[in-house]
């Protein structure tokens, strides 16, 4: 079996000996040039492959690498129908990803500074330019790094690649907006970077550019000083050039797992994978929807092949870690507001908005910009037009969903000094281990705090919302909410990821409010409860332990019903 690509982004690498599982993305080189747009923009959400395909882009049109071209690009598309300006110029490439963005603005600036200058100093080594090194040390500035490159290689023609433009200023904006409109107003580094860059396409120097990240904010907040870009991201024939299509994970899942594994059950296999990390739609009109390429490289490579079983973890700590990083910029404008956007977008399973042109952050920051937010990041995705560039939105997938309810937990925690997430794991493995106690007590703990605080408000959504919060820290379960089994819909079901784990459960959530009969709804309850037992694929679920939580402002009570 072929190596898996995971956390490997050199084209090179991957293709020279022809050991890796590739996914031959090198038709939209073509579909590229066939724009006829010299300077262009793609943005997708985190870890879908981004950087992989600059990688091949790099190769492609580096005049340096021509000489192993035919090596390099084996066996795919463009090899076969190569493009006219294959091998035809000098690569800069910038890659924004690593800068420390914890220690403040100083050394953002530094970091910012020094990146610049590291990629200059590859480019001289790469064509002849070393004598123009040493004089690198005593530029103070990323402008001055810029200008003095321009001047040294002024006769080159210069294809510009930059890999996750807006990954530092996505930090310093969830930081601070002040600090952000300082660096992309005029006169801030980030701005006048960027107004050299359009300085050298007007010279012609720059023949071509291509240009990733997640948010067009920062291209926005630049304004004139950088509006040569075409954005690409939406384009209905780029939908997949990042991201696997269905076709594409069949292929990766043919040439591992199904080799090596032979009896496992394909169709469930296509089933979980979906639901996990499949979802994404980039264009209304567009053929499919695509999976997260890095996530579904990560379940191939950590599948147990031994026991041909899924992997314990279906995600991977680093690509969490990752997500909830950007997380932070939830907290742009009024985060008590977009905390609402978020508790209805969990609540309903969907929420309708529109996909804004071009962000303003001068003016407010209002829900439209949130929601246009949420999209670019991955957090929601078109699930349908419905009028006049109106979209309902949905959540992705899985993975997305339980990070959605990791962040309500620890906002829930922030907001209320709770310290429900200090024992979490503890709590949930007494759970699985039919020990409910600490956990009703954790959850009576939130709901007294939060119904009490806004008691009147509070509704069984709400009392929804806190339970998925707090069991999405259990990564041993996979947690259905609100699934339809024949038509009906239990609230919550718990299912252990491994058949070892001791109790499944399901829960069914009342709330009572006011002067609402206790007796009544907890008849009505048990009734609701017995009735999904007797469905087939409820009844089918072994170890299944069902109850039925009445809560109120007052707390839970947890009713077992056999």
């Amino acid at each position: 079996m072929k190596k898996i690509i995971y956390g490997e982004s050199n084209f090179r690498k991957i293709k020279i000996n022809n050991d890796y599982l590739y996914i031959d993305k090198t038709r939209y080189i073509e579909q590229l040039e066939n724009l006829n747009e010299n300077f262009v923009i793609f943005l997708r959400p985190r870890r879908f492959g981004k950087s992989l395909f600059l990688s091949t882009l790099q190769y492609y049109y580096d005049e340096n690498s021509k000489s192993e071209f035919d090596e390099i690009f084996q066996d795919t598309y463009i090899a076969k129908t190569p493009t006219p300006l294959k091998s035809s110029y000098k690569i800069l490439f910038f890659e924004f990803s690593g800068i420390n963005t914890d220690n403040g603005m100083e050394l953002i600036y530094e970091g910012f500074k020094e990146n610049i200058k590291l990629s200059i100093i590859r480019y001289f080594k790469n064509y002849g330019y070393r004598e123009h090194i040493d004089a690198l040390d005593s530029i103070k500035s990323p402008t001055g790094l810029m200008k003095y490159f321009f001047g040294a290689i002024e006769d080159d023609t210069v294809y510009l690649l930059i890999d996750e433009y807006d990954q530092f200023a996505n930090a310093i904006l969830a930081h601070s907006m002040e600090e952000f409109l300082t660096v992309v107003s005029k006169g801030g580094f980030v701005r006048s970077f960027y107004e050299v860059l359009k300085g050298a396409t007007q010279t012609g120097v720059v023949k071509q550019m291509f240009i990733t990240g997640v948010t067009p904010i920062t291209l926005d907040s630049l304004s004139s000083g950088f509006n040569i870009v075409s954005n690409i991201s939406h384009h209905e024939a780029f939908n997949a050039m990042a991201g696997f299509t269905q076709h594409e994970v069949e292929y990766s899942l043919n040439e591992s797992i199904f080799q090596l594994c032979k009896s496992i059950d394909k169709k469930r296999l296509f089933s979980k994978i979906k639901i996990w990390y499949n979802g994404y739609l980039f264009n209304h009109q567009a053929d499919e929807r695509v999976y997260n390429a890095t996530l579904v490289n990560y379940f191939i490579s950590q599948f147990d092949y031994k026991r041909c079983e899924f992997p314990i973890k279906m995600l991977d700590s680093n690509v969490a870690s990752d997500y909830r990083t950007i997380m932070k910029l939830f907290n742009i404008g009024d985060s008590d507001k977009n905390y609402e956007i978020l508790e209805k977008l969990i609540e309903n399973n969907s929420i309708v908005g529109s996909i804004k042109d071009r962000y303003d952050l001068s003016k407010s920051f209002n829900q439209e910009d949130f929601i246009t937010l949420l999209y670019s990041m991955g957090f929601i995705t078109i699930k349908d037009e419905l009028f006049g560039g109106t979209f309902e939105f949905q959540i992705p997938n899985y993975v997305i969903k339980m990070l959605y309810f990791n962040y309500f937990a620890v906002e829930i925690d922030r907001r209320n000094a709770l310290n429900i997430t200090t024992d979490i794991n503890t709590i949930l493995i007494k759970l699985a281990l039919g020990e409910l106690a600490p956990f009703e007590n954790q959850l009576n703990i939130a709901i007294k705090a939060l119904s009490n605080r806004d008691h009147q408000g509070f509704n069984e959504k709400h009392f929804h919302v806190i339970l998925l919060a707090l069991l999405s820290f259990a990564e041993f379960y996979f947690i259905d909410s609100q699934p339809e089994k024949n038509n009906k819909y239990p609230d919550i079901l718990l299912i252990g990821r491994d058949p070892r784990t001791p109790n499944n459960y399901l829960f069914e959530l009342k709330w009572i409010k006011g002067k609402e009969d206790y007796n009544s709804i907890k008849k009505e309850g048990i009734k609701q409860v017995e009735g999904y037992l007797k469905l087939d694929k409820i009844a089918s679920i072994p170890k299944l332990r069902s109850y039925l939580l009445i809560g109120s402002k007052d707390g839970v009570e947890f009713v077992e019903v056999a």
